[in-house]
């Protein structure tokens, strides 16, 4: 490993003067320095190959009790991790924090659509009931009718958005042009079994319905196709309970110990203590609330950048850390309140750490390209949090505005 910087004030070891490796330096002398790196300011040399690339493992551990078959996971911000990302993350084999900026119920709501689907993908569906007149479809392709117009209740059909734009009247009510009710399959049901669900029938949709009676999604023959079509997944991310490995954030106010109840019931199985300083009396105590009240449960702490930050947080009992303090596209921590560190150097220090106290690190921020993926895991971190590198794709929050 190099600094990219000729001038940095380790250059001198360059020439040979104090470094026993001929083309750059250890790690350990590296950060030794003092000086503070980001990614961009180092390269790893490259190495000697003797195995295909099917051969890597890139199986890991999102905190000290859930293993991750990639080391990759989506942030808790309101523009990147809902149920959709939640699922499309866990289907690929690594997970999605559901961040926090909304009342408990409807994050918990959330972290439960996750988990209770078992396909890779995810819509937010439309439920419509036959009284309803419908004055804009939306994006959506279909709309489901249940009986209250809510996902809580029997499902009588189907409306189609082809079949609403070629009404003459849109004040139609939904009962006179929905499609008849179609036959349902269990939410349970992993891709395979509802693309057999589908053939077998001809069945052109499906509504996929919870345990408990709950419409979760419509499933369509476009979307089987679509999905085929995928590179292969790979190995998804189970719990014991046999679903989804869907994360949530929380933050450190009094009124968290509730929304933590919420998510508990939900069925999260990771919770992230979500705060730009995580060095601080109220993340202490919080973490020290939920393994009191919830020790099965794995808590993540964060921001940190230093060994004495992390120590402090393992001390109490944090089951992985978030490392990171300004690093983040958006983040302004550096700029507004005069902290951080370098991605690289805070990466390095705190996983080193860690590693001693057997718990995960999270590379949180400043990942820009798939080369900062690698910088981050080679210098320790067990996964790496995304953020505006997964903003802006079909599985995030939103719509497309087309202009």
């Amino acid at each position: 490993m190099v600094p990219k910087n000729p001038r940095s004030p380790s250059s001198g070891a360059m020439n040979g003067s104090c470094c026993k490796l001929e083309d750059g330096f250890p790690a350990l002398q590296l950060f030794g320095q003092g000086v503070s790196y980001t990614y961009d300011d180092v390269i790893l040399l490259p190495g000697y190959i003797d195995f295909p690339a099917d051969a890597v493992d890139l199986s890991t551990r999102l905190s000290r009790r859930r293993p991750l078959a990639i080391p990759c996971v989506a942030s808790p911000m309101d523009t990147v991790s809902e149920a959709a990302m939640s699922v499309a993350m866990a289907a690929l084999g690594g997970a999605a924090i559901v961040h926090c900026n909304n009342a408990p119920d409807s994050q918990a709501a959330i972290v439960r659509a996750a988990k209770a689907r078992r396909i890779p993908f995810a819509t937010d569906p439309v439920f419509l009931s036959p009284s309803d007149s419908v004055s804009d479809f939306g994006p959506a392709a279909y709309a489901i009718v249940t009986e209250s117009g809510t996902s809580k209740s029997r499902v009588v059909g189907v409306v189609a958005k082809s079949d609403w734009e070629g009404l003459a009247n849109r004040n139609t009510l939904v009962s006179e042009y929905m499609r008849h009710a179609p036959v349902s399959a269990p939410a349970s049901y992993d891709f395979e079994k509802v693309a057999s669900f589908l053939a077998g029938g001809g069945l052109e949709y499906a509504p996929l319905v919870a345990e408990d009676g709950e419409v979760v999604d419509l499933v369509t023959k476009e979307d089987v196709e679509r999905i085929k079509g995928f590179p292969r997944l790979g190995v998804p991310s189970l719990g014991a309970d046999g679903r989804f490995v869907v994360g949530a954030a929380i933050g450190t106010r009094e009124t968290d110990k509730e929304r933590l109840e919420h998510l508990v019931k939900a069925g999260t199985n990771v919770v992230v203590v979500d705060s730009s300083q995580g060095n601080s009396i109220y993340q202490i105590e919080m973490i020290k609330y939920a393994k009191s009240m919830y020790p099965e449960l794995d808590v993540i702490g964060g921001n940190v950048v230093t060994v004495a930050q992390a120590q402090n947080l393992i001390k109490v009992g944090a089951d992985g850390l978030r490392v990171g303090m300004g690093s983040g596209s958006i983040c302004t921590t550096q700029e507004v309140c005069a902290v951080g560190r370098g991605q690289a150097t805070a990466v390095y220090k705190v996983a080193s750490f860690a590693k001693e106290h057997d718990v995960p690190v999270i590379a949180d921020g400043g990942i820009s390209n798939s080369g900062h993926i690698v910088k981050a895991l080679t210098l320790g971190a067990s996964t790496v949090m995304m953020g505006s590198f997964l903003a802006g794709s079909s599985e995030a929050p939103g719509v497309y505005e087309y202009l």
